[in-house]
């Protein structure tokens, strides 16, 4: 019979750097979500709402950007990074990021946005209302479903992306937890097991957490997506 410990968490937190490299994911993945949200909230909007000539094949042209593997896109960017000098930095991370996660967030707002009945807009245009003020008091209160959806979205996917963070971090320190788990915790051919499985188990709780206190808003945004 094998008893139960604890001995492997002790390893994790106080013999290895898991406690930076868990900073590093939260500093990357909460900055690169605002800046997606940000970016994807003014396309979805400027697509779905301003009604100009070509904005439909916009939106598609969007999201199959969405579709063209990191694998592919990680060359180019690897030497704008060099060249930037922002290897082996978290900002390598948090401007690279945006590249796939605002193409999702943006088709997902787009088609939440599209639920929305454009008769509002046009009642606050006729009372003198700009765009803007259209976008933060009409649109976006009612659109957090959505917002929600697609943060919780882009959250995840930056939090467990590894292809990026294994190739423009090197330095221990500031690692993610998906890359200093698999390089740090893997010496050779001998695999720490307990500290692995520690590590993998910590890294999920902030996602569990999120998906916990959001999995409503979550669906709701789900649902107005894909909403014709």
């Amino acid at each position: 019979m094998i008893n139960p410990t604890l001995a492997h968490f002790k390893k994790l937190l106080f013999d290895t750097a898991y406690p930076e490299w868990m900073w590093n994911t939260v500093v990357v993945s909460v900055v690169a979500t605002f800046f997606s949200l940000f970016a994807s909230v003014l396309a979805a909007y400027s697509i779905e709402r301003l009604r100009f000539t070509g904005s439909r094949q916009v939106g598609l042209g969007i999201f199959l950007a969405y579709l063209v593997p990191p694998s592919i896109l990680f060359i180019p960017l690897a030497f704008m990074v060099f060249k930037l000098g922002l290897y082996d930095t978290r900002w390598a991370l948090i401007l690279t990021y945006p590249t796939f996660l605002i193409p999702f967030c943006t088709w997902l707002l787009m088609g939440y946005f599209r639920s929305i009945p454009y008769e509002l807009e046009e009642c606050a245009l006729i009372d003198g209302a700009t765009r803007l003020q259209i976008l933060t008091k009409i649109v976006l209160p009612l659109a957090v479903p959505g917002l929600i959806s697609a943060g919780i979205f882009a959250f995840t996917l930056s939090w467990n992306e590894f292809i990026y963070a294994l190739t423009f971090i090197s330095s221990s320190e500031n690692k993610t937890v998906p890359v200093g788990v698999i390089t740090e915790l893997v010496e050779g051919d001998v695999y720490h097991w307990g500290a692995l499985m520690a590590g993998a188990l910590l890294g999920s709780v902030p996602v569990a957490i999120m998906y916990s206190f959001f999995v409503e808003y979550y669906v709701a945004g789900m649902t107005g997506a894909v909403k014709e």
